[in-house]
C-alpha cells in the first residue's frame, strides 16, 4: 500500500543537492517520518480523550504540528496552497524556528524516558539536509500520504523502514555497523530464548535491529494487557553512540510498535565497569558490536584487560553487565578465536573462566553484504556466581586453569548455505535452520562438533573453528585476518615501549 509512496519520497531525495548517499536518504526520512507518526498520534490520543469526555494536552504547540505547518488542510481535506510554506520561506522555517523548538524540549522533558524528551535528542542531533524549500515541500505532501493508525499500517511501514535501513547498510564500506542481517539475528533470538518478565540489552544498538526483532518475537505470543506494556516499557533497552543510528535506532522501534523506546544516546565505553552494580544488569544480551575502532587511552582505563579494539572493550562490558543466570548472543569478528595478543588471550581465557561459552556459530563471508569481514557468533551464560572480569584469571592460585572454568565444552557449527552469499543471494531464514535445531541438543554432524576445554591449549587460548569432519585446508591464511594480528601486535609493542621509556 505505501511501497510506491517510499519510491517516491526517494525520487524526490534523489534530486535534492543536499542528500548524496543512502545515509543521507534514510536520515531525512526518519525525521520527517517521525513528525508524521507523532501527529497521527496525537490526533488519535485527541480523539480518544474526547470521546471519554476527557481533555487532551497535545505534546507540541499548535503552530509546530504537522498539519499546521507541514501539509495544512482545506476542511474538504485539500491542501491550503496559501497556508503552506514553499521554497526559502519554508527551509528558513524548519532550520531556524522548527528545529530550534523540537530541539528545546530535551530540557522541558520531565525525564530521559519520554516522548519529550526523544524529541529532543533527534532533533539537537539531526539537521535538515533539504537546500530546496520545493523539494522539502514535495517530500512533506508525500509523507503525509502515509498513515500510521492501525497494526497493519505500521507493519507495513516498518518493513519498508527496514529495507530502507538495509539498503543503507548495504550501501557502504562499514554496512554491519548499521544493519545485522535480521535472518542472524532471528536465529540468535531462537537460541537465547527471551520471555517476557527479562531485561534485553544492547549497548551498541545501531538501527535497533536486535530490540526490534526481540519485540516481534515476544509479541507473537497471547499477551495480557499487563505483559503488553512491561513488554512496552521495561523490557528492551539500548545504548548507541552515533547520532544517525541513534535517529534511525528510535524511528526504527517506534514503527514497530515501541511509543517510547529505551535507547539512550551515549558512548557506553566510557562506562567504567566497577560502577556496575547488580542493578543495572540484564537478563538477555544480544549485539553486533562495532570491530576495528580503535578507542582513546582514557577509554581503556575502565577496563581490566586493556585494549584499543572496540570489540574488545564490548565484549568485557557486555560479560560484566550480563546477570548470573543470563544468556547472551554476540557477532564478533573471527579473528578473536586465535588472535595471539595478550589481550585478545586474555579476553578468550577470562570469557571461558567467568562465563559458560556453549556454542559458537562460524558465519561464512558474505552474510554482512559490504563489511567484507567473517564473524563468529559467540554464545554464552553466566552461570559461573563469581564476578566477571576482574582482570586477574580465575587460575591464577597454582591451579589447573580447567578445574576452575565455568566452561566445560564448546559446540561448534560452521554454517555454509552451499551459495556465494552477497546483494542477491543474501542469508536467509532456511539457511539458520538447521543450526537452531542442531543447537538446542548440542547435536553433532558434518558441520557441528563439540571440543572439551581441557584439550585447548591454555597458553595460547586458541578458539579458532576447526571442523574435524572436514579434511584439513591449505588455503593461505585471510590476508585481513594476517594484517589485524600485526596491527594488534604492533599496538601492543609500541604500549610496552611507551611504559619502559616512561620508567627511564
Amino acid at each position: 500500500m505505501f511501497e510506491q509512496t517510499f519510491k517516491n519520497i526517494d525520487d524526490v531525495l534523489w534530486k535534492e543537492a543536499g542528500c548524496t548517499t543512502e545515509l543521507d536518504y534514510t536520515e531525512q526520512t526518519s525525521w520527517l517520518l517521525f513528525l508524521k507518526y507523532l501527529d497521527d498520534l496525537e490526533q488519535e490520543r485527541s480523539m480518544e480523550a474526547e470521546l471519554m469526555g476527557k481533555s487532551y494536552e497535545f505534546i507540541l504547540d499548535e503552530t509546530y504540528r504537522w498539519s499546521y505547518w507541514a501539509v495544512p488542510k482545506l476542511p474538504d481535506g485539500q491542501i491550503d496552497r496559501n497556508s503552506a510554506l514553499i521554497g526559502d520561506d519554508l527551509i528558513n522555517y524548519v532550520n531556524d524556528v522548527l528545529f530550534t523548538y523540537l530541539k528545546g524540549f530535551k530540557q522541558r522533558a520531565t525525564s530521559s524516558d519520554t516522548i519529550e524528551y526523544k524529541i529532543g535528542e533527534i532533533f539537537g542531533e539531526i539537521k535538515n539536509k533539504f537546500q530546496s524549500g520545493y523539494s522539502l515541500r514535495d517530500a512533506l505532501e508525500r509523507i503525509d500520504e502515509l498513515r500510521f493508525q492501525t497494526q497493519d499500517e505500521k507493519h507495513e511501514l516498518s518493513h519498508l523502514y527496514e529495507t530502507k535501513i538495509k539498503n543503507m547498510g548495504n550501501a557502504g564500506r562499514n554496512g554491519g555497523e548499521y544493519y545485522t542481517p535480521r535472518p542472524l539475528i532471528r536465529a540468535m533470538i531462537r537460541v537465547v530464548k527471551p520471555k517476557i518478565g527479562d531485561r534485553i540489552y544492547d549497548g551498541a544498538c545501531g538501527s535497533a535491529g536486535f530490540l526490534c526483532e526481540s519485540y516481534d518475537y515476544l509479541r507473537q505470543d497471547n499477551l495480557t494487557t499487563q505483559q503488553l506494556r512491561q513488554l512496552q516499557t521495561q523490557t528492551l533497552f539500548g545504548k548507541e553512540k552515533k547520532s544517525l543510528a541513534y535517529v534511525i535506532a528510535i524511528m526504527n522501534m517506534i514503527l514497530h510498535g515501541i511509543d517510547a523506546p529505551n535507547i539512550i544516546h551515549t558512548n557506553t565505553l566510557t562506562e567504567n565497569l566497577s560502577d556496575i552494580q547488580d542493578k543495572d544488569r540484564f537478563d538477555v544480551i544480544l549485539a553486533n558490536p562495532p570491530f576495528g575502532g580503535k578507542e582513546r587511552k582514557e577509554v581503556q582505563q575502565n577496563f581490566p584487560i586493556k585494549t584499543g579494539e572496540t570489540a574488545f572493550l564490548f565484549l568485557q562490558h557486555f560479560i560484566k553487565i550480563l546477570k548470573v543466570g543470563g544468556r547472551a548472543a554476540i557477532v564478533i569478528k573471527n579473528t578473536f578465536l586465535s588472535n595471539a595478543d595478550n589481550a585478545a588471550r586474555a579476553l578468550r581465557q577470562e570469557l571461558l573462566s567467568s562465563c559458560n561459552l556453549h556454542s559458537i556459530l562460524d558465519c561464512p563471508g558474505g552474510t554482512f553484504i559490504g563489511a567484507g569481514v567473517k564473524t563468529v557468533v559467540l554464545f554464552f551464560d553466566k552461570s559461573n556466581p563469581t564476578d566477571a572480569v576482574q582482570g586477574m584469571p580465575l587460575f591464577s592460585q597454582g591451579k589447573s586453569p580447567t578445574e576452575e572454568l565455568a566452561t566445560r565444552k564448546i559446540w561448534y557449527y560452521q554454517l555454509d548455505p552451499g551459495r556465494n552469499m552477497g546483494k542477491t543471494n543474501p542469508l536467509n531464514d532456511d539457511d539458520l535452520r538447521e543450526f537452531v535445531e542442531l543447537q538446542a541438543t548440542f547435536a553433532e554432524s558434518d558441520k557441528s562438533w563439540s571440543v572439551d576445554v581441557a584439550d585447548i591449549d591454555w597458553e595460547t587460548c586458541d578458539l579458532s573453528v576447526k571442523n574435524p569432519n572436514k579434511a584439513e585446508e591449505t588455503a593461505l591464511r585471510d590476508p585481513q585476518e594476517i594484517l589485524d594480528e600485526i596491527a594488534a601486535l604492533d599496538t601492543e609493542s609500541a604500549e610496552i615501549l611507551a611504559g619502559i621509556g616512561g620508567m627511564l
